[in-house]
């Protein structure tokens, strides 16, 4: 099969096209035929070697952690998935690999495919609607009433939690260019700062819950906005020393990630909130939930733009500009 793979850790070095052997599939396993990749900055940062400490792979290795797929052959043990099943993932780590044509995945990764979206849109919705679920339902426990800050709304993660935070019944506030205010009302935002104009610190204030995306002056001005009891929850780090316990990382990472987040945890335990990193983890039970919600209508995918896999470079390129809105992916098939 043909696969975009890197052969060792590399910010500028682009993907390589190579032909490799089709996954063998294990008794717990289902074979994909991919017919969609979404791409995520995730990607981009273990391509780079940025979280080489925490995910520690083996080279040569296929990227790409969303796919949209039929199943082609299935493990002896598998019990929910047939072959011809429509289906989607975000493979677990240390098995990922969509940038390829074909993938064997766990069945616990995996859900059907919403029957009311194309494959590249079901393409682009694992990975950050799994870490919007993860964020406001799993950690936050977000209920109706309550007031959730989603930074960088027009993001692959952004649209997707304002369409759950609302489904949830909260006011959603986020940030944006004013460029990307329509669509963002239109996924139900209630409070929209323009980045450019406006501090969201001076705008925003008695929140339970802020959904944090972007760099470490940004997590930190984002305590301020939180009420006394408030949650801080960063997809974006610093990643702390329950992070590093919850991966069974050794004493030298738990050492590191303690001293590397200790400004932040100090400065939450002071204004009396609570600050948790999330790093999204594969779940298909929490995927068929989301898949439920797709076909309700309460949450959209919304695609930038779709390459073709031959362009898997330009589209992480693209993924990379911080241009995007919505999410980005690839066609394979």
């Amino acid at each position: 099969m043909k696969a975009f793979q890197i052969r060792k850790y590399d910010k500028k070095a682009a993907l390589l096209l190579a032909e490799v052997p089709r996954p063998s599939v294990k008794d717990n396993e289902v074979l994909v035929e991919v017919h969609a990749s979404g791409l995520n900055l995730l990607d981009s940062k273990i391509k780079s070697g940025e979280l080489k400490t925490i995910l520690p792979y083996q080279f040569p290795l296929i990227l790409g952690h969303d796919a949209a797929g039929t199943v082609i052959q299935v493990g002896k043990n598998v019990k929910h998935f047939k072959v011809g099943d429509p289906v989607y993932a975000r493979p677990a780590d240390f098995h990922i690999g969509t940038f390829a044509e074909y993938i064997a995945i766990n069945e616990n990764d995996l859900a059907l495919k919403p029957k009311n979206i194309s494959m590249e849109e079901a393409a682009s919705i694992p990975l950050v609607a799994l870490t919007a679920w993860q964020a406001l339902v799993e950690i936050g426990n977000v209920q109706k009433g309550q007031k959730v800050f989603i930074q960088a709304g027009s993001g692959g993660v952004g649209t997707i939690a304002i369409q759950l935070a609302k489904y949830l019944g909260a006011t959603v506030a986020t940030t944006a260019s004013e460029k990307s205010f329509d669509i963002l009302k239109s996924l139900g935002a209630d409070v929209l700062i323009d980045y450019k104009k406006q501090d969201f610190e001076n705008v925003l204030q008695d929140y339970d819950l802020v959904l944090n995306s972007q760099d470490t002056a940004t997590l930190k001005k984002s305590l301020h906005v939180l009420k006394p009891g408030g949650k801080l929850i960063s997809i974006s780090g610093p990643p702390t020393p329950d992070f590093a316990r919850a991966i069974g990382a050794p004493w030298y990472i738990k050492m590191i990630l303690s001293l590397t987040s200790s400004s932040v945890r100090k400065k939450a335990e002071k204004l009396g909130v609570q600050y948790s990193f999330l790093f999204m983890s594969a779940n298909g039970k929490q995927l068929h939930e989301i898949t439920k919600l797709i076909e309700s209508g309460d949450i959209k995918p919304v695609v930038d733009k779709v390459f073709p896999f031959a362009q898997t470079n330009e589209a992480l390129s693209y993924v990379e500009s911080g241009r995007a809105k919505g999410k980005i992916v690839v066609k394979v098939r």
